[in-house]
């Protein structure tokens, strides 16, 4: 990790190529630190997708949600989109996990094995 100094120093903005990237001090436009990090990410994901209830912090309401797709952001947003029709019910795309509204565990369950996801029902 650099230091402080190094931080403080770093070029913010130049008249040649514009904004610049912290991390790689590459201009804006060239910089690969979002695709970096969507690699690393799914480098780390061991190709099972969980589906659990959820009911904490949401007033006793329960939702279901999806993680572990190994799919990027703009895959994951078009598959929750197709999820959530086929259920007929809301839901969104939050940090990297599908949330759908209501309990929707085995009709889910049943859509990604037929994508051909490796698929475990997780809690309770």
């Amino acid at each position: 990790m650099a230091s402080l100094q190094d931080q403080l120093r770093g070029l913010v903005y130049s008249t040649e190529h514009g904004d610049t990237c912290p991390a790689c001090r590459n201009p804006l436009a060239e910089c690969e630190c979002a695709d970096r990090a969507e690699a690393e990410r799914l480098a780390k994901l061991d190709g099972i997708v969980r589906i659990r209830r959820e009911t904490s912090g949401r007033k006793g309401k329960g939702v279901t949600t999806i993680s572990g797709v190994p799919l990027t952001q703009a895959e994951l947003k078009t598959l929750a989109k197709e999820l959530k029709k086929r259920c007929g019910t809301g839901g969104a795309v939050k940090d990297d996990v599908i949330e759908i509204q209501g309990d929707h565990r085995q009709t889910l369950k049943e859509a990604l094995e037929t994508r051909g996801y490796t698929v475990k029902l997780a809690g309770g």
